[in-house]
């Protein structure tokens, strides 16, 4: 899903930058790497520990205070973050995300749905998940959002021309905002 949201922007062979917030062990970051050899990514977490598998650069820090000037990165991108917050959190840390980005802010999270909720106790004997695995799961999805609310909390936080898609059957959203420049 992430290798599709950024083809819309670049190439294999493009220089870019991409802040990943919320990064933890760096997943999205690598994977980001594997499809674009050229592409700067810098793994954030508000802990450093939470870093630890994470490539550098890597720092810990405030997503919601982030410590970079205007424009420092062509994208920001958290994945499976945006749910940990309020309404109104997700509507500041997309405003910081804005601020911080050249070209797009972009977020893959969870989308709040009956077939979500009830995939992993469905699923637990069959993948062996942990019963506390299952039952964070499960908050996760309820503190999910819906498409349009999504969209709504980007537009709040100035994102005009942000998209919000649905990806079946994996219950997840993707938010795709493009950032113009101050005139």
């Amino acid at each position: 899903m992430l290798r599709s949201i950024l083809s819309g922007f670049v190439k294999p062979g493009d220089s870019f930058s991409v802040l990943d917030v919320g990064a933890a062990s760096g997943d999205s970051g690598a994977a980001i790497r594997r499809s674009y050899p050229r592409a700067k990514v810098v793994s954030l977490d508000r802990l450093f520990s939470h870093l630890d598998r994470a490539a550098f650069p890597k720092l810990a820090g405030n997503a919601f205070h982030l410590p970079f000037r205007p424009a420092s990165f062509d994208f920001v991108f958290s994945s499976l973050f945006l749910h940990h917050f309020s309404n109104d959190e997700i509507v500041e840390l997309l405003r910081g995300f804005g601020r911080v980005a050249r070209r797009a802010v972009l977020a893959i999270d969870l989308d709040r749905g009956l077939f979500a909720f009830q995939f992993l106790p469905a699923t637990q004997w069959l993948f062996g998940w942990n019963h506390i695995f299952v039952h964070d799961g499960k908050i996760s999805v309820q503190a999910a959002l819906k498409k349009k609310e999504l969209l709504q909390l980007a537009t709040r936080a100035g994102l005009a021309d942000a998209c919000v898609a649905v990806h079946r059957p994996w219950s997840r959203l993707s938010l795709v905002a493009p950032v113009h420049p101050a005139r």
